[in-house]
């Protein structure tokens, strides 16, 4: 036999036993209702809120609703497993309450950044989620806000030092 069919064939059993169910991540759902959201702790105004919901919360929330069907394959999901953790531990809406204010503050400062510079969420995330993309006017409300928030926040950690 061929030794460059014998790889591809070594390759190809291997993606295969990689598709078994058993090596999938565990997905990205807490089935609990934990009252450290986001929205327990700061005002959100609803328009906010959707937008934070369709276009943030798959990848930075515990809440990751909709798995496409290449999330099924090996090792795409062990990519977006890896991808939503690491969302997750820069910000995640759903225990944004948990955070110290001097933290909240800077993951408004982050929010704001991301959001006046159009960096979030990414484009490669964009390509299979047309209902995530952001219009300007919706981009600059979410800046606002969490300009607002950010020193909201502040003058909070400004009038316990004084």
């Amino acid at each position: 036999m061929n030794p460059s069919l014998k790889i591809v064939l070594v390759l190809l059993v291997v993606f295969l036993l990689l598709q078994i169910p058993i090596f999938n991540p565990e997905k990205n759902y807490v089935n609990a209702d934990t009252k450290v959201d986001i929205t327990d702790k700061y005002e959100v105004p609803m328009n906010i809120q959707m937008d934070l919901y369709v276009a943030c919360y798959d990848c930075h929330s515990n809440y990751t609703e909709d798995y496409p069907w290449y999330y099924n394959i090996q090792p795409l999901s062990w990519w977006m497993n890896s991808h939503i953790k690491k969302a997750k531990q820069a910000l995640n809406f759903s225990e944004f309450a948990t955070y110290p204010r001097d933290t909240a503050v800077k993951k408004f400062e982050s929010l704001h950044l991301v959001m006046k510079e159009q960096t979030m969420p990414l484009k490669s995330y964009l390509w299979l989620h047309e209902e995530a993309k952001l219009t300007d006017k919706q981009y600059q409300h979410l800046a606002d806000w969490a300009k607002e928030m950010q020193q909201k926040v502040e003058q909070t950690i400004n009038s316990t030092q004084d």
